[in-house]
């Protein structure tokens, strides 16, 4: 949310060294970090109570006896986003002197716009996990004989019996040579939606059932001149993400390289001279960089993004927001740079 100030309504005061107090509102200019959302799965498998007769009976091989839990990397974004620059403060002048009537910060105080609607910030949504089907009981597809079983052996038999028959129904459902032929298509969809359930249920006696969770997991990253690569997060097949001292987990390393590019600015615009006591209109001129993350030794994924901290910071020229113009201007809020300005003079 955007925090909107009315100079006229609101001023503060605020000194320069050698001057008179000066009315304004101070801001920040951003700093840019790196949002990384990575969505982690986790399996947890459970062996099946006939896990033992899946070769004899249903010819399924290498079913495992010993439950498990495993963890994949599924999903990998980057996002960069703004947050404020302390070093970067500075005040707006809204004096008799300066046609400023409207600042727009951010709920961090870092400038948005001034006498000009922001760009709308957008909200990162929160991660919703898919909602899982309710687990499937297999004895609530068993038949009398099933139920009453004396040994697994026999009950696996029996089992295995049942899911046979259920595969031939449904066969003979599609090809439309059942004894007792659905009406529709809607009637035979549910006939055939009922099978495969009770096929689903008596089969996870022999493969066992595997639940599945995906997690999203925010690693956040502030990029820095450096020439050396940095530990972005460890991930592990067994634990999913582990700690940074963790080895049991794979490093993933990330690297920043200064690409030494910054968006022109047109030079009427700049001020000559730089003001004193950080008193005025100042911009970012953010610079071009390249990130590039890497599985261990191995490149994996790369991107080229601006970032404030990689370029410089800019005063516009103070005419622009003197008496005789009224400048209204918008300003990016991840790199600070100025992404719109619009000059009226004022007619007396």
């Amino acid at each position: 949310m955007a925090a909107v100030i009315c100079v006229l309504a609101t001023q503060a005061v605020f000194a320069q060294k050698g001057k008179k107090e000066v009315e304004g509102t101070s801001y920040f200019l951003p700093r840019t970090a790196l949002r990384f959302a990575v969505k982690v799965e986790k399996s947890i498998y459970k062996p099946g109570e006939l896990s033992a007769y899946a070769d004899k009976y249903l010819k399924i091989k290498d079913v495992s006896d010993k439950p498990s839990t495993t963890y994949r990397l599924v999903d990998f974004k980057i996002k960069s986003e703004g947050i404020r620059d302390t070093s970067k403060m500075y005040v707006a002048p809204t004096d008799a002197k300066h046609n400023i009537d409207l600042v727009n910060l951010d709920d961090n105080a870092v400038l948005l716009s001034l006498n000009a609607e922001p760009r709308p910030l957008t909200k990162t949504e929160p991660f919703r996990p898919a909602v899982k089907a309710a687990p499937l009981n297999p004895r609530e597809y068993m038949n009398e004989d099933m139920l009453s079983a004396g040994s697994l052996a026999k009950l696996a038999e029996l089992c295995a019996l049942e899911i046979y028959d259920i595969r031939d129904s449904k066969s003979l459902l599609s090809k439309g040579q059942a004894d007792f032929m659905p009406k529709d298509g809607e009637q035979l969809r549910i006939m055939l939606n009922n099978l495969n359930t009770q096929e689903a249920a008596l089969m996870q006696l022999f493969v066992g059932v595997t639940e599945v969770d995906t997690t999203e997991h925010i690693v956040s990253y502030i990029p820095e001149k450096t020439d050396s690569r940095d530990l972005l997060f460890r991930f592990s097949k067994w634990s999913g993400l582990t700690d940074p001292d963790d080895l049991s987990g794979n490093p993933y390393y990330i690297g920043v390289e200064d690409l030494h590019v910054m968006p022109a600015v047109q030079e009427s615009f700049i001020a000559e001279k730089p003001a004193k006591g950080n008193c005025g209109i100042f911009v970012n001129m953010p610079g071009k960089i390249k990130v590039s993350l890497y599985k261990g030794a191995t490149p994996w994924m790369a991107y080229e993004l601006y970032a404030a901290q990689f370029g410089r910071v800019v005063e516009l020229h103070p005419d622009l927001f003197g008496q005789k113009m009224f400048t209204s201007l918008v300003v990016n809020p991840v790199t600070g740079n100025l992404e719109n300005l619009q000059t009226e003079y004022v007619k007396k």
